[in-house]
């Protein structure tokens, strides 16, 4: 057996039954574990998002570190991975990519928390935070340093794959076939911007995916929902469709092309996968951009990265799986391979319904947007996870210059085993950092119910709080 299929085989096990099982286990114990606050205080979460905290300890705002977080969470998987979901799983994954999310929201905010909680003040002054300095701090011992090692260890791995190469591949793939441009050419492109921003720091990176996430959302929402109106008459037979084969023990769905045949537990693995895949809660990335917040209690930032999960997969995510079931193409056959249009093709030919050729355009612009601000996100993740491992601000800098370069490695090379093994090093984050959230869940809880009794009460009922000014 070779290595590439060696590879795979690890990396259908870490994304396998086991580990979905692990990542909505852990959201669910903590759903019902903080008494359903996250789910309960959304829309007050989602109102916070843009309150400043400039006179308390942090790197950034609120905002721009949730800005940080969708950055790196809102990328390809909104486009292709709803498609392949709906596609090898059936329309009903898009109930389990739903699901899941909501139990998400549990995870990222308890994450997020820890982070915050745990951080620390580098040499420069800058924070310092993430799963591996929850468990350094919060569990502590040899236990807690060999899960903070491991963790930054396949962190800054899956930076460089994941968060760097493949997305490079898919901005110069989506380029190259929808406006011809070399490869190469967007290699050199990417490389310079990188660059660019990247040096001068997570002030920079947070204000740039201040402008360009919201910009990209945007846009791409404003397309899907043209797209949702004009085949609204489709719309009910298409939801009716989506809810029947989350549902059912084996359902057909058929396309104008072909059909797709699905299971419930089938619509459930792709639906899972892909919802976390997508929206990252439980991997433990995100935490580490909420680490930077300016924020006067751990629980608040808890709450604005959670809305995270909200944005990225129940409406993005959600938004793409509608265009699909309206569109009536899902199903469709390619007739060069003899099998059913997936990824981001799917995608294409369901905006194709409604915007004809240009849809190849608008898929391309808003799948090369998103990985664009992927590649920025991860860049700070993986800084942040190889400063602890090696404090030496000159090891950091060659990492900059060293992650930017291999934006032009991944626009011009074949990556399918690049891929697999950074799609595991993705995966293999999730362990210490699930076993880190189950061993703290008291420590969650316990900033929960205090920010609750002390914060959340009193500034639904309209009053201004702020803990740091009252010591």
């Amino acid at each position: 057996m070779d290595f590439a299929a060696i590879m795979k085989q690890v990396n259908d096990f870490v994304w396998g039954p086991v580990m979905l099982c692990f990542l909505v286990g852990t959201g669910i114990f903590l759903t019902v574990r903080l008494k359903f606050k996250p789910w309960l205080n959304l829309p007050y979460a989602v109102k916070m998002i843009l309150n400043k905290k400039d006179n308390t300890e942090g790197d950034v705002t609120p905002f721009q570190s949730l800005m940080i977080a969708l950055s790196a969470t809102v990328g390809t998987g909104n486009i292709v991975g709803v498609a392949t979901a709906m596609v090898l799983g059936g329309p009903g994954a898009l109930v389990w990519m739903w699901i899941s999310a909501a139990f998400g929201l549990s995870t990222k905010y308890g994450e997020s928390v820890l982070a915050v909680k745990y951080r620390e003040t580098n040499e420069r002054g800058e924070m310092a935070g993430g799963p591996m300095y929850a468990m350094k701090n919060g569990i502590g011992g040899v236990a807690g340093r060999v899960l903070a090692f491991l963790f930054a260890v396949f962190a800054v791995c899956a930076s460089f794959g994941i968060g760097n190469m493949t997305q490079a591949n898919s901005i110069a793939a989506a380029f190259n076939s929808s406006f011809g441009v070399d490869p190469a050419l967007i290699g050199s492109i990417l490389v310079i911007l990188s660059m660019v921003i990247l040096f001068k720091g997570v002030r920079s990176i947070g204000a740039v995916s201040s402008v360009v996430v919201p910009a990209m959302a945007a846009f791409y929402v404003v397309m899907a929902l043209i797209v949702i109106v004009v085949n609204a008459g489709n719309l009910p037979a298409g939801i009716g469709e989506i809810f029947r084969m989350a549902f059912a023990p084996e359902a057909v769905a058929g396309g104008v092309g072909g059909s797709i045949i699905a299971s419930m537990l089938t619509a459930m693995r792709w639906g899972v996968a892909r919802g976390v895949f997508s929206n990252e809660a439980g991997l433990g990335s995100a935490p580490i951009a909420a680490a930077a917040a300016k924020t006067d209690h751990a629980s608040r930032q808890g709450y604005v990265n959670m809305t995270g999960t909200f944005f990225d997969t129940m409406i993005i995510c959600v938004l793409t799986g509608l265009v699909i079931a309206s569109s009536g193409m899902l199903g469709t056959i390619d007739p060069e391979t003899g099998k059913a249009v997936s990824g981001a093709q799917m995608t294409i030919l369901a905006f194709s319904s409604v915007f004809g050729e240009h849809a190849r355009v608008i898929v391309s612009t808003s799948l090369a947007l998103f990985a664009f601000s992927t590649i920025l996100g991860w860049e700070y993740y993986g800084e942040k996870a190889l400063e602890y491992l090696v404090s030496n601000h000159d090891i950091l800098v060659a990492y900059r210059v060293i992650f930017s370069f291999i934006t032009y490695i991944g626009a011009t090379q074949t990556l399918d085993l690049v891929w697999d093994f950074s799609d595991t090093a993705n995966g293999l984050m999730a362990i210490p950092n699930l076993i880190c959230l189950l061993w703290l869940s008291k420590d969650i809880a316990s900033e929960c119910f205090d920010y609750e009794d002390r914060v959340v009460v009193r500034e639904k009922q309209g009053e201004k709080v702020d803990l740091s000014a009252e010591g």
